[in-house]
């Protein structure tokens, strides 16, 4: 199959009519594109049947404006070209929707809210890779079979109808808006019917990450004792084998209801509990008694208990690390950064959230208690463990996924530890946002794109 990345001219209808396309003699030679015949032309779920006009000295594309708005296309524009000859197919693309939670219609400039600027960037590193890209909230899908009620850029935000997309990227932030019946239908009926790739098409729970993992036996050495918390007699057994324990919320996020419990002697327990605030403190006479003391959490939210680790510390501040994994422009696991989160002076969770700090790995690692010897090649074991713990989520896991947050930590002996796995990671958490310039992330999520459909 021929791809080449093409000016996309739109001219007058009156000049050209709908069911035709100019396109430049030279590429239409050599990629041997029927003159007279009829072509189909597909840009996403977009098909209408075309003839095509050969142009000397041109390099690009030209369409009518009457089919430029069909399509969804408000400007000229560069686009990748690719020509199937077996299905006389000549697609434009790759089109790619990203699905948001929400939108603000009435705020012009800003209509994503927080994330306007993120959007922004995506649509700057599409145009840089050829590739076009629109937003899209569940509230936005269903009106029109085939069509999609969405945002585009064009010399500012605009309201359009486009096709269904090449690829979906999913970022809605709620599990509730993603189980919505109307977004499982459309993303069923988008992969079935038009052959789309969606993709970070889950949230992952906490107990769902450890048991898939537990599956590979190459990642033992990473994963810290986890287990979903079903009762007393669990927290006792766990209790009896390590000083410390942590209570995780299956579906929490940003270290909200994270609870540590430690024994203390004789008997005693002591546990913390991170709220918006700090870490509150209390102490309990027995693990009964605790226990007696979380019944009322615990009956109405699922925990995982997990194994307690020493982690590295700067200052007595415990240290973790944030890796985000993405699939590149060649389908394969890498990373692209990794940040070391220092937790505030008033928590014992990292978050930024929560008052956690970002600091360089290297930095991190040279500042911190870990034993001399251990902090030799230590960045190099985070991003192993990452590509790994990626990997393995893939393979144990039936969803795609393109990127990955992937929390790590580390004790004074230089052991990776897993924390967890994030499936919407956060942008903000990893690159702060700079004006006029373009994550290394989104650069990737776009290389990825182009490779999913083969563009």
């Amino acid at each position: 199959m021929q791809k080449k990345k093409i000016p996309v001219q739109i001219i007058s209808s009156g000049i050209l009519s709908d069911d035709a396309l100019l396109v430049g003699e030279t590429l239409v030679k050599k990629w041997k594109i029927p003159q007279g015949q009829p072509v189909t032309i597909k840009f996403g779920s977009f098909r209408s049947t075309v003839k095509i006009i050969p142009v000397q000295r041109f390099e690009g594309l030209r369409i009518s404006y009457g089919l430029a708005r069909r399509m969804g296309l408000l400007t000229n524009t560069n686009l990748r070209l690719k020509y199937g000859a077996a299905s006389s197919v000549l697609a434009l693309g790759p089109l790619i929707g990203v699905m948001i939670s929400r939108d603000h219609p009435q705020m012009a400039d800003r209509p994503f809210g927080a994330i306007t600027q993120f959007c922004k960037e995506l649509v700057d590193a599409s145009e840089l890779q050829g590739a076009y890209v629109y937003f899209f909230t569940p509230d936005q899908i269903g009106a029109k079979e085939g069509a999609v009620d969405a945002w585009v850029y064009a010399e500012g935000w605009k309201q359009q109808q486009m096709p269904v997309p090449d690829i979906v990227n999913n970022r809605l932030t709620t599990r509730k808006l993603e189980n919505k019946p109307s977004v499982q239908q459309f993303m069923r009926e988008a992969k079935a019917r038009y052959g789309t790739q969606v993709f970070n098409e889950k949230f992952l729970d906490k107990s769902e990450v450890f048991e898939a993992l537990q599956r590979d036996a190459s990642l033992h050495r990473l994963l810290p004792e986890s287990h979903l918390l079903r009762g007393y007699t669990q927290l006792k057994a766990m209790c009896s084998r390590y000083s410390s324990v942590f209570l995780k919320p299956v579906r929490g996020s940003l270290g909200k209801g994270i609870i540590k419990i430690s024994r203390q002697l004789p008997g005693a327990y002591t546990a913390l509990y991170a709220t918006a605030g700090g870490t509150r403190r209390q102490q309990y006479e027995s693990l009964p008694k605790l226990f007696s003391a979380l019944s009322g959490k615990i009956s109405s939210v699922r925990y995982q208990i997990q194994q307690g680790l020493q982690l590295i510390e700067i200052g007595g501040r415990p240290v973790d690390f944030r890796a985000l994994v993405q699939k590149n422009a060649t389908g394969k696991w890498a990373v692209t950064s990794i940040v070391a989160r220092i937790a505030g002076g008033q928590h014992f969770v990292s978050n930024l959230a929560r008052g956690g700090t970002l600091i360089h790995v290297k930095e991190a690692i040279l500042k911190s208690n870990m034993i001399a010897s251990a902090k030799q090649g230590a960045s190099a074991r985070l991003h192993a463990a990452a590509v790994d713990i990626a990997a393995g989520i893939e393979t144990q896991i039936p969803a795609h996924f393109g990127e990955l947050g992937i929390d790590l930590a580390m004790d004074a002996g230089g052991r990776v530890w897993l924390l967890e796995v994030n499936a919407k990671p956060s942008k903000n958490d990893n690159t702060p946002l700079t004006a006029n310039s373009i994550r290394p992330s989104v650069r990737i999520m776009m290389q990825y794109a182009r490779f999913l459909s083969g563009f």
